[in-house]
């Protein structure tokens, strides 16, 4: 098939660090390229891709002050692939915030598919209703189901490269939190959580305001400490040496990639049973999903005696790229024909 992958603008494609949204859309790229498929990934000029490049700007809007409103620039990026529709079979729109590709569903011959990564709102979900026909393709069971009412096309779980996440037999003694600073990461829990069992808190995240009020007067440097944001192989060493995983989250979020990350490299994850937790671990298996934080440290003994061969295991057999790649091209090849 002749497919469109519109990636988000705010940085590269991959991401130099941290970016969930930028590391699923690289992925999925590649792997459609690898299946024999011709496809153009719409990106910033900085990305690094198999598949031929669409540059709309050279840099992203988190690397650019001067492109601004960064609306615009998704818009743009979108309009782009929409105004070479007829050169697609299907066009897959990757949001970074909301689903802008809705406004062309009914003046765009080709089909434009789009994935959110969020939990929307009752109310998003409401406005997004006025195209009840435009495909939507859920990331979780737990947000498909917030997505009621819309033309839910497929369900489909990201992936990650378990190739780029060696797996690791032998930890070493400190628990995890990677995930960004806000109140909904859950990064106070994960201390509470630490502390409560007498062992080391790594946190790893790109610095903030939050961190600096909130987050930062709890470092010491000792029990808790801070290593700034990671990415690539850094990443995975980070995930790969740690005992487990912490993620307590506070918010239902609609999927949750570092425990598929952690998981890959055989590093267990004890959690909070919120969103799309429970679709991701397997309770006693790959972790520990756990509702409440007494009930997790109470827990967390059983999810560090896990056996880590087998919790790398069940992530590549369930979050595989393959897995993912060939779920999607299920999803265009039906909207292709009708």
């Amino acid at each position: 098939m002749r497919i469109a992958v519109v990636g988000p603008v705010a940085q590269s494609i991959p991401p130099a660090q941290s970016g969930s949204v930028e590391s699923v859309t690289a992925l999925l790229t590649s792997g459609l390229v690898a299946g024999g498929h011709e496809v153009t990934l719409f990106a910033t000029g900085s990305s690094t891709t198999t598949a031929t490049l669409h540059a709309t700007f050279a840099l992203g809007y988190h690397d650019d002050p001067d492109l601004w409103p960064w609306e615009l620039c998704e818009l743009l990026n979108l309009a782009a692939a929409i105004e070479r529709s007829a050169d697609f079979d299907v066009i897959h729109y990757q949001a970074e915030y909301a689903p802008v590709s809705l406004a062309f569903t009914r003046i765009c011959a080709t089909p434009v598919v789009v994935t959110v990564h969020h939990a929307p709102t009752a109310t998003e979900v409401d406005l997004w209703s006025r195209y009840p026909e435009a495909p939507f393709v859920a990331i979780s069971a737990a947000q498909a189901r917030l997505l009621t009412g819309l033309n839910v096309v497929g369900t489909i779980h990201h992936a990650v490269d378990t190739t780029a996440f060696p797996p690791v037999s032998q930890p070493e003694d400190y628990l995890l939190f990677l995930g960004r600073f806000t109140e909904g990461k859950g990064v106070l829990a994960a201390i509470e959580v630490a502390r409560r069992a007498g062992l080391k808190l790594v946190l790893a995240a790109a610095g903030n305001e939050y961190y600096e009020r909130v987050v930062a007067p709890l470092v010491d440097d000792t029990n808790v400490v801070y290593v700034g944001e990671v990415g690539g192989a850094d990443k995975a060493s980070l995930l790969g040496r740690a005992r487990a995983l912490l993620y307590p989250v506070q918010a239902n979020e609609p999927f949750g990639l570092v425990m598929v990350e952690a998981m890959a490299c055989g590093t267990p994850v004890a959690a909070l049973r919120r969103g799309a937790v429970g679709e991701i671990l397997e309770h006693g298996v790959t972790g520990g999903v756990f509702d409440s934080l007494d009930e997790l440290v109470e827990g967390l003994p059983s999810v560090l005696s896990l056996d880590r061969g087998r919790v790398r295991t069940r992530a590549v057999e369930r979050f595989s790229a393959d897995c993912m790649v060939r779920k999607h091209v299920e999803v265009y090849s039906r909207l292709r024909t009708t």
